[in-house]
């Protein structure tokens, strides 16, 4: 096993059933394992990657291992790691370091596990890896070619640090590319949040009211699906833009403090902390479902909601009840962590598979050019984008039509 720290090795077999039906529905990152695998873009390349883990991410992992790097991985959240997956990787060759519902102590010692190594890249998922590593690895630093960060929640940690002038390594913002936010945001997590709700509750959501706090490509998502599956839909929001957007798209729009009476089921999609709190739990149905969309549980205040639970009990399994002194009991799935993960299996394969690309070629050119950048926060390449775009369009069966040297002429033209 080297030096990985995972469950149990013999639960190998399973995980490789589920990493073998993902590479299947994987056309883009087969392609990029091909090319990879004759090119050897990392070869003498450390890689951390901390990343939900389950079958995607493991792919990705075999994916990068295949292009010559040496792969550190760990999860990035404490109820998403697949324990069969992380086993399988481990069989594969790779260094592991998690397993599923780990302690606070025990995530943080995987993330340390993969840092002490001295990676060249890093590819992150909520920025604890780039956190970390500016903390606690500082003497590690001058190792570090650069990274990429899946995620919104990251960015803002990132844009953050890079304001302040202490992020010392340049970080590519993989969520922002539009073949990333556009599909996996919208799309993946739309699919994802409700399959996760789904299964665990096995409640009807027609003609329920379902709140969405936010309304970014995530709670765009959250709300499509919703109302495809024939609930009434309240978006909360902070930005007047996007709530007129929600009022355009037929969603009714309200502050938290008015929706926490109406909702039957609750789904934040903020990045930001106790977007559900003390008093709008209070304003609650008795059983009202709730449940978080974002990186980190805090966007619901579960420390206030237990301290002022006279009682709290296991409804099923990943639903805690939460009996405030007013008789009601409020229902939280996956501990209000990331309830697609924590409940489910995550984004659907082909939208991963589009991410995840993206992921891979994005740390591709940051060993190519890594020396050239002078900028901390880089945006993905155009050409990057254009790439995956093109690829997944031709795996589709699809063909767009091409400009012709006149009409080039025409729009780069002032003439009318």
């Amino acid at each position: 096993m080297n030096n990985s720290e995972i469950r149990d090795l013999n639960l190998a077999p399973s995980g490789e059933m589920k990493i073998e039906w993902v590479k299947k529905h994987c056309d883009l990152l087969r392609t990029l394992e091909e090319e990879f695998e004759k090119t050897k873009p990392f070869a003498g390349k450390k890689i951390a990657l901390s990343v939900h883990l389950e079958a995607k991410t493991a792919y990705l992992c075999k994916v990068l291992k295949a292009g010559g790097a040496e792969m550190y991985v760990t999860g990035s959240n404490p109820l998403s790691t697949q324990d069969d997956v992380a086993a399988a990787l481990v069989k594969a060759g790779l260094e592991v370091h998690a397993w599923h519902a780990c302690t606070a102590e025990e995530y943080e010692s995987h993330i340390q596990a993969v840092l002490k190594v001295g990676p060249n890249i890093i590819i992150d998922d909520g920025g604890d890896l780039v956190h970390m590593m500016h903390t606690k690895f500082q003497a590690l630093i001058p190792e570090v070619i650069g990274g990429c960060e899946e995620t919104t929640t990251g960015i803002i940690r990132l844009e953050a640090m890079n304001r302040e002038g202490k992020l010392e390594f340049p970080m590519v913002k993989v969520n922002n590319a539009q073949c990333k936010h556009f599909f996996d945001n919208r799309y993946g997590t739309g699919q994802s949040v409700w399959d996760g709700i789904n299964r665990t509750t096995n409640l009807i959501v027609a003609g329920k009211i379902v709140v969405v706090a936010g309304y970014g490509w995530c709670g765009k998502g959250v709300a499509m699906r919703a109302k495809g599956l024939g609930a009434r839909v309240i978006v909360t929001e902070i930005d007047p833009v996007k709530a007129i957007e929600a009022v355009m798209d037929g969603f009714d729009v309200m502050p938290m403090k008015e929706a926490a009476a109406y909702g039957d089921f609750f789904v934040t999609v903020t990045g930001c902390d106790k977007v559900i709190d003390e008093e709008d739990f209070y304003e609650m149905k008795d059983g009202a479902i709730l449940c978080n969309a974002g990186h980190f549980d805090c966007e619901i205040d579960m420390a206030k909601l237990r301290e002022i639970a006279v009682e709290s009990r296991e409804l099923r399994n990943n639903i805690m009840g939460y009996q405030l002194n007013n008789g009601n009991t409020l229902c939280v799935l996956g501990e209000g962590r990331l309830v697609n993960l924590a409940c489910g299996d995550g984004h659907p394969a082909e939208i991963m598979d589009m991410s995840f690309a993206i992921q891979a070629l994005s740390a591709k050119y940051l060993v190519e050019h890594g020396d050239e950048l002078k900028d901390r926060l880089i945006d993905v390449p155009e050409e990057v984008d254009a790439d995956v775009a093109s690829r997944k369009l031709a795996f589709l069966g699809k063909k767009i039509d091409v400009l012709t040297p006149e009409q080039e002429a025409y729009l780069n033209s002032s003439a009318v």
